[in-house]
């Protein structure tokens, strides 16, 4: 049997409670082995030295016998329970017939018999070692079960309110279980104090940017505005929309990243062409084909959340295209088999080496440029697109398109009040 097959066959993991069962009874198999080993040795022991004895006082009866047989030759004379005489060699053989019959005797009680009972009492010993292997274990799966729980999480900081709070003995176990919860607290207080920083930051930085904005309309608009004065109020404008756009971005993020309180049936083929809709005319100014084959894909989630997905994936589809106008492919679809509904948007543009994907889901990242504010958007498109994905139970992923753009696929759990559908393309677009 191959090594390949026979791990198939074999279990991907042996637990520990299984372990130490199997180590406590492999530990009384063994030494019940030596005990019934060491008593065998000892009664062979003791038996032969009763044989040699035997011998002995049979070889030296003729010393007893009387005067008239002085002259008599010596023999050894046996006379059984049953009345049968045996003497000389017959005797002898009888003597070693029995202390045969008594080696067989005693192999049968002390190794046949005795290894049954050390079988039957190692099984009970097993069985008993693995409830008390479960009963130590116990606190173990408690923190198993929580960290779990924790490490499930959509989000990072989902559930870092959860301790384990083990109370017993001041033992190891329950050492383990205080410095997790250390740890997790420690986890959530920072998390709890990056969001509210990013949250607080972002709305005290709306008010002087609306502040800024008024002034520069207000100045654009006077009547004795020059040429230049105007000029300038369009870049400031332009400059102010970008950080407006950033800030919103900022807020929309730290709003992914929390707990999504209610979740309703979303089709995702109903939000594509929405989104479409609205994202018409900076498409046909931007000279790229948008078109779309959204089958019906239902998930439990945020209207709003995913309807932000959905756009930034169109609208970075549309902003990082040829220059000289592409395409913007939008697909959704159900697979009932995975449970799972997937959201793909793919396009044209240049070509994004493999190396640069994964960097492109961290905020403020953009292809070929860093932390540059004259580049197109804030940078934080495809991070939103994770974060709600996250959020929402699921992954965004991406990979390079041949011939130059990207394919981004997001994929979802499927709602369960979902119905199946005959055919999978919903619209047509």
């Amino acid at each position: 049997m191959r090594l390949r097959e026979l791990t198939r066959i074999l279990p991907n993991r042996i637990s520990l409670r299984t372990r130490l069962t199997v180590i406590y009874g492999a530990m009384f198999l063994i030494a019940g082995v030596v005990l019934l080993g060491t008593t065998y040795a000892l009664f062979n022991q003791q038996l032969s030295g009763f044989s040699q004895e035997a011998s002995f006082s049979s070889s030296t009866d003729g010393e007893d016998r009387s005067t008239s047989e002085v002259d008599a030759p010596r023999r050894n004379e046996i006379v059984t329970d049953d009345g049968q005489v045996f003497s000389d060699e017959a005797a002898t053989e009888w003597m070693n017939q029995q202390e045969q019959r008594l080696r067989d005797s005693a192999v049968t009680s002390l190794i046949t018999q005795g290894g049954i009972a050390l079988v039957v009492v190692g099984g009970a010993a097993a069985g008993l070692g693995w409830l008390v292997a479960g009963r130590v274990l116990a606190p173990l799966h408690r923190v198993t079960e929580t960290a779990r729980r924790i490490a499930a999480a959509p989000a990072a900081d989902r559930g870092l309110h959860e301790r384990i709070a083990l109370v017993g003995p001041d033992d190891e176990v329950k050492e383990l279980a205080d410095t997790f919860d250390t740890m997790v607290a420690r986890l959530d207080r920072s998390f709890d104090g990056q969001r509210r920083f990013v949250a607080n930051a972002s709305h005290e930085l709306r008010t002087p940017l609306t502040l800024g904005r008024g002034l520069v309309e207000l100045a654009m608009r006077r009547r004795t505005a020059s040429d230049d004065v105007k000029r300038l109020g369009e870049d400031l404008l332009e400059i102010n929309t970008r950080h407006e756009r950033l800030i919103a971005g900022l807020l929309l993020l730290a709003r992914a990243e929390n707990e999504l309180v209610e979740r309703f049936p979303v089709d995702l083929a109903d939000v594509i062409d929405h989104v479409i809709g609205q994202a018409s005319d900076d498409a046909e100014s931007a000279g790229v084909d948008v078109h779309d084959e959204a089958g019906e894909a239902v998930t439990d989630g945020d209207a709003l959340l995913l309807e932000r997905l959905v756009h930034n994936l169109v609208e970075n589809g549309i902003r990082h295209n040829d220059p000289d106008g592409g395409w913007v492919h939008v697909t959704s679809r159900t697979d009932s088999d995975a449970g799972v509904v997937e959201l793909e948007v793919s396009n044209t543009g240049p070509v994004v080496p493999p190396y640069e994907v994964s960097a492109l889901f961290e905020p403020f990242r953009r292809l070929g440029t860093d932390r540059l504010t004259t580049a197109k958007g804030a940078g934080l498109g495809l991070s939103i697109v994770r974060a709600i994905a996250r959020a929402h139970s699921g992954d965004a992923t991406a990979h390079p398109r041949d011939g130059g753009g990207l394919v981004v696929t997001v994929t979802l759990p499927a709602s369960s009040e979902a119905t199946p559908v005959d055919d999978p393309s919903h619209h047509q677009g």
